[in-house]
């Protein structure tokens, strides 16, 4: 009963979300802040963990292609698959449920701390309009992020394994575009956009909706962590069977 009164309370601030706006001025702003927060603040991260996969992805398939008969193109085959069907906007996004998630959490469940969502809805604001949509919209921009981290993530796969020797520079760039199948980038941003709206809801609910002091912030961010990757998860399972099988 307990997680049926949660998904029933996160769907009705969804609802409120949605409900009577905040001045269009004012959203424009917080827009704008949470871009800056949220997407190019994690820009740094995402861009060192995609080129450093990408690489190690790489070197294990050229590590593992014994057969001479198997073509050594099928390295760079292997990089894009796994770079762009799960890597890039799967697992950054796991990633960003850490940063980004907690982030959420904890700003809002400081200010459910501090009272001063009490202090929004006492001046007649709608503080879940105020306060998670411009985080909403602001995401919307995530496959913008996807987008550099899958491009990294093939620049540190061919450095890795034309710098390491494993394959030639033509046998990688023939093997990258082997096969190519462009729905597969079609399904990555339909992910995309759906994680996105998850990573700015989920954690903004447990942020919005906690209870205690300082402490429980901490305790409210890891939740948040916790069940953000769990949605992912289930989502990419349910997409990917819907969209791939």
């Amino acid at each position: 009963m307990t997680y049926l009164h949660s998904i029933g309370e996160y769907f009705l601030m969804l609802k409120g979300v949605f409900g009577r706006m905040t001045k269009t001025s004012v959203l424009r702003n917080l827009i704008l802040k949470e871009i800056n927060d949220l997407i190019m603040g994690s820009m740094g991260i995402v861009a060192f963990l995609s080129f450093f996969i990408g690489a190690v992805v790489a070197i294990q398939t050229a590590l593992n292609l014994n057969n001479p008969l198997i073509p050594k193109t099928l390295v760079a085959y292997a990089a894009r698959q796994s770079v762009i069907l799960e890597f890039s906007p799967t697992f950054i996004s796991i990633i960003m449920a850490g940063k980004v998630g907690s982030y959420i959490t904890s700003s809002i469940g400081s200010m459910r701390v501090t009272e001063q969502i009490d202090a929004l809805e006492v001046m007649g604001i709608n503080s879940k309009n105020y306060l998670i949509f411009p985080k909403i919209i602001a995401m919307l921009t995530y496959p913008f992020v996807i987008a550099i981290s899958m491009f990294l993530g093939m620049s540190g796969a061919y450095t890795a394994a034309v710098l390491g020797g494993f394959v030639t520079s033509d046998q990688f760039i023939t093997g990258l575009q082997e096969d190519f199948t462009p729905f597969h980038l079609t399904y990555a941003f339909i992910k995309t956009f759906m994680f996105a709206f998850i990573l700015a809801t989920v954690p903004a609910y447990h942020g919005y909706y906690m209870k205690g002091g300082a402490l429980e912030v901490g305790e409210a961010a890891t939740t948040s962590f916790v069940w953000t990757s769990v949605v992912l998860i289930v989502t990419n399972y349910i997409v990917t069977q819907l969209l791939l099988s």
